[in-house]
């Protein structure tokens, strides 16, 4: 590890450890194929983030094989090349600062509606506690330099919602920690699904708003454990 880093060795130990668990979820709820797919973690106070490599398998991804960059995407530990999306993630961490965490899949579901370049409606309790309003679309975009990132920090800033459907590419979903943003990842196919499955037996109904936000209020701030 660098000297430049090194104050902060113990918290990227974590984090390393925690992101490697974390891919494992992607593949257990089947948000992935191959090595497609990523979750990446911001380091707390620095401009700092952890990621997986690029292109190794997910049977192969220990603690140790996960790469730090800076908020640039350029690689400052590690000893493999950063994931390719690695450049849409920084920019998210640099434009969004309450975010602590995003992932990027390409589950079946969320994908066939960013293919089709359609927000998922708020028509079930679901989207409306996890997602606070439809599922928004974002612009197409290229990978290889900040322009996915720039696509979903534009369309996530004027929404509730953590995760955003990229046209023609996939979900990307954001959370205060890693954590967080796998559960979008995994809840926002889970609604693709049930959506597509809905309109298949006829016209879903959208939720109206006012029941929307009394249903977010109460899952973000009231649901769970004391």
């Amino acid at each position: 590890m660098s000297s430049a880093i090194a104050h902060v060795r113990e918290t990227i130990t974590e984090l390393r450890r925690g992101v490697a668990e974390l891919h494992r979820e992607l593949t257990r709820y089947r948000l992935v194929v191959w090595t497609a797919g990523n979750v990446s973690a911001r380091v707390p106070g620095e401009d700092l983030l952890v990621i997986k490599p690029s292109g190794v398998s997910y049977d192969e991804l220990t603690p140790e094989r996960m790469v730090v960059t800076d908020l640039d995407g350029v690689l400052v530990d590690g000893e493999h090349s950063p994931s390719s999306d690695t450049a849409a993630h920084a920019y998210v961490y640099k434009h969004m600062p309450e975010v602590g965490g995003v992932v990027h899949t390409h589950s079946p579901y969320a994908t066939a509606w960013a293919a089709l370049g359609e927000p998922i409606p708020c028509v079930l309790t679901m989207i409306a506690d996890e997602f606070g309003g439809e599922i928004p679309i974002g612009p197409f975009a290229l990978i290889g330099d900040d322009s996915i990132g720039r696509g979903i920090v534009d369309t996530l800033r004027d929404s509730r919602s953590p995760a955003v459907l990229m046209r023609n590419h996939g979900p990307f979903t954001v959370g205060k920690d890693a954590k967080a943003a796998v559960k979008a990842a995994v809840m926002v196919e889970e609604v693709a699904r049930t959506v597509h499955i809905a309109r298949q037996l006829g016209t879903p109904h959208p939720i109206p708003q006012d029941d929307v936000d009394r249903l977010h209020a109460r899952y973000q701030n009231v649901y769970g454990q004391v």
